[in-house]
């Protein structure tokens, strides 16, 4: 006979079974709609295919065929069911409601909320629609929003928007490259000047001079500064609605609701119209009084709705000018004789003057100052908020500030100078109110978004504050902002330049309602993950590492060649260093350096490592030295061998035209005495340069470099 059961044995398990059917019954509570409530469903197929946005036929990841995706249309207080199928043979994606207030587990961010679509499989989004205005969704996975994976969201207030319209139209503005994006942050990290190249603004000697700014060009190189910039990514073309160009439909006297996203990876663009003021309704999906501006800059991830009117006669130009001046697009409007818009002046990049103005014009007491600029700054003074967005007084304030660094040179972007993958999180406490400080420390815009919330725009509007959710931080400038904490869990706070935010510009907000707030008030403490939150969330995926690249370059010439291959993350590198001569001596010599270098800041890196030679005055041998960066950008490397010798060395490059550079370096070993070398350098394409160089060792030699 069977031994039965103790009924007392099972009753934990009866018990464990309970709870874990209440709170799955608690979770189809969060993502079922209520009775009677509209449910507008979409499926949404996120595949690879062959397209040509720019012209040429490339690899391109597309929503339902199509890039961008289709515009999801909601009425406020519809329940969303939203069926994303991954269609992708081998890799993982998601999709981020950007601006939608929607329970932790549908915010989309992989791992960090809510788990990661794998290859061939479908997650069902389920939320309602808690507010109205205009938004747009987008992968939050690696760098496939580069590729196209991005579309629009527009939700209708319940009582009908409160301007009116005779007609709307959404534009989505987005930037494109055919370079693969994985390869577009490689060649960032390395410090690739191809970009440059791509959007004709690279700093040379004869550019400087041709502006007559070649006095400031040798200021910066005495100063260690490295060449300013206002983009980082060189693009193929900038589109609306997947289009260089686009048409805005209406007859002449029709009012027009323009629904403008930005889904743009790297660009913010300069708005002007030839139909004159440009007139701001809504700003990041809740309305604002109106304003007419002449015209604004417009942050990447920003929405804004203008309000148009078809003009009685003449064709005329709505134009989305990128702010590093390198392309455009357009939207044309009416009928008849075109009408060119404005066409914003390109920024100097020889002279800090244009961010300083613009530093100091935000500051102004006019609040139109900065719009007034050639280069205008974002309409943030001149919005306000159509109702009073004050917060509650009786909840504890609490002030975080945010420094946003970064190292042009590493292409390192940080909080506070470190990554996310080095302090992942800042705590907050549900109940507390946030005013965050956001202090730019950098020479670049950063448009910052936070997950889940809307922030107060404190920029002198009161009690009128409007609510957005990304703000531009310009440089040299700060922003504050203020949010209640009245969420739960973890949502993600980044810049939203895309690379940027893959090179560490990234937070989490976690809710810690059990532990005291982080830190002293005035700074954003690191935490150690929660248990709880590591079940809700998972941890941090694809950001719980910073990036790391391979990349190398190597000439091949007559007389010899020399080359580096590097691996390297933002603060580690691994070198393979040769140089190997053949001509003027009996039999080839190489030198052949192995070593671990830790970058500690632009000016200075220390190695270590194990040098490989059979020059008849010197043997195999360890070391370890310095690089050290001088005035006027000359390296000085000095290093010490376990044989006794040391070496030091000068390295300076003069970047005559944007494509012809000449270099030299000199140097004196204890041991094999003096050694120099001079030679100039043709960039071709984005892997190969003519070049030609004396070694006075190896005598003089032409051939090509090769960049991999």
């Amino acid at each position: 006979m069977q031994p039965q059961p103790n009924p007392l044995k099972l009753i934990p398990l009866f018990l464990a079974a309970f709870a874990s059917s209440a709170l799955a019954c608690d979770d189809c509570k969060r993502t079922l709609p209520a009775p009677g409530q509209r449910v507008v469903e979409y499926d949404l197929h996120i595949a690879e295919h062959q397209m040509s946005p720019a012209g040429k036929r490339v690899r391109v990841l597309a929503i339902n065929d199509s890039i961008p995706g289709p515009v999801l249309r909601f009425r406020e207080g519809d329940f969303a069911r939203i069926r994303v199928h991954n269609d992708l043979k081998d890799e993982t994606t998601s999709t981020h409601w950007h601006g939608l207030l929607l329970p932790n587990k549908e915010d989309g961010v992989p791992h960090v909320t809510t788990p990661p679509i794998q290859p061939g499989t479908t997650h069902t989004f389920g939320f309602t629609l808690r507010h109205s205005g205009t938004y747009w969704f987008h992968s939050h996975t690696h760098l496939q929003e580069q590729s196209g994976v991005y579309g629009g969201i527009v939700v209708e207030p319940r009582g009908g928007e409160p301007v009116k319209a005779d007609r709307e139209q959404v534009l989505i503005l987005s930037d494109w490259t055919d370079t693969d994006p994985m390869e577009v942050m490689r060649m960032l990290m390395r410090g690739s000047d191809y970009f440059g190249l791509m959007r004709r603004n690279s700093q040379s000697i004869l550019g400087a001079w041709q502006r007559g700014n070649l006095k400031d060009y040798f200021q910066r190189e005495w100063d260690r500064m490295m060449p300013m910039d206002v983009s980082d990514v060189g693009y193929h073309a900038f589109l609306i609605n997947g289009q260089r160009q686009t048409r805005i439909e209406g007859k002449p006297g029709e009012r027009v609701r323009l629904r403008i996203i930005n889904a743009s990876a790297a660009s913010y663009y300069q708005l002007t119209s030839s139909a004159g003021p440009l007139t701001i309704i809504a700003a990041d999906g809740p309305p604002v009084q109106p304003v007419k501006v002449p015209q604004f800059l417009m942050g990447i991830a920003e929405t804004y709705d203008l309000l148009l009117t078809i003009p009685k006669s003449g064709q005329h130009e709505l134009r989305f000018t990128t702010q590093d001046g390198s392309g455009h697009s357009s939207a044309v409007f009416g009928q008849g004789t075109p009408h060119s818009a404005p066409v914003p002046p390109k920024p100097n990049l020889y002279q800090m003057d244009e961010m300083l103005t613009l530093a100091l014009e935000e500051q102004e007491d006019d609040p139109r100052a900065s719009l007034n600029l050639p280069r205008p700054g974002s309409p943030y003074r001149l919005l306000k908020a159509t109702h009073d967005t004050t917060l509650p007084k009786n909840l504890p304030r609490r002030k975080i500030t945010l420094h946003l660094t970064g190292d042009m040179n590493r292409y390192i972007w940080s909080f506070d100078g470190k990554t996310m993958a080095q302090q992942p999180y800042i705590l907050i406490k549900k109940g507390e109110i946030i005013e965050l400080e956001l202090i730019n420390d950098s020479m670049m815009h950063h448009p910052i978004h936070l997950h889940g919330h809307f922030f107060r725009l404190l920029m002198g509007q009161g009690a009128r504050s409007p609510l957005k959710h990304t703000v531009d931080v310009p440089p040299m400038s700060k922003r504050t902002v203020e949010f209640e904490a009245n969420e739960a869990h973890d949502w993600m706070f980044h810049c939203h330049i895309l690379y940027h935010m893959m090179s560490g510009m990234a937070r989490v907000f976690r809710y810690e309602d059990d532990a005291p707030a982080a830190g002293p008030a005035d700074t954003a403490e690191a935490a150690p993950p929660a248990d709880h939150s590591i079940a809700h969330a998972g941890g941090l995926g694809e950001h719980a590492h910073d990036m790391s690249y391979v990349w190398g370059a190597a000439s091949i010439q007559t007389n010899m060649t020399e080359g580096l291959l590097t691996w390297m993350n933002p603060k580690n590198d691994l070198l393979l260093a040769w140089e190997v001569g053949w001509q003027r001596v009996d039999e080839p010599q190489y030198e052949i350096d192995l070593l671990y270098q830790r970058y500690f800041n632009l000016n200075f890196q220390a190695f270590a490592g194990y040098r490989l030679t059979n020059d008849p005055d010197a043997q195999d041998r360890a070391l370890i030295g310095i690089n050290y960066r001088l005035p006027l950008m000359v390296w000085l490397n000095v290093s010490l061998d376990t044989e006794g010798d040391a070496r030091f060395s000068l390295a300076k490059r003069f970047q005559l035209t944007p494509r012809l550079g000449l270099w030299g370096d000199v140097f004196y070993d204890t041991g094999t005495k003096w050694e120099w070398s001079a030679g100039a350098d043709y960039t071709l394409t984005r892997h190969t340069s003519l070049t030609a160089s004396y070694h006075s060792d190896y005598g003089l030699g032409a051939g090509v470099l090769i960049r991999f």
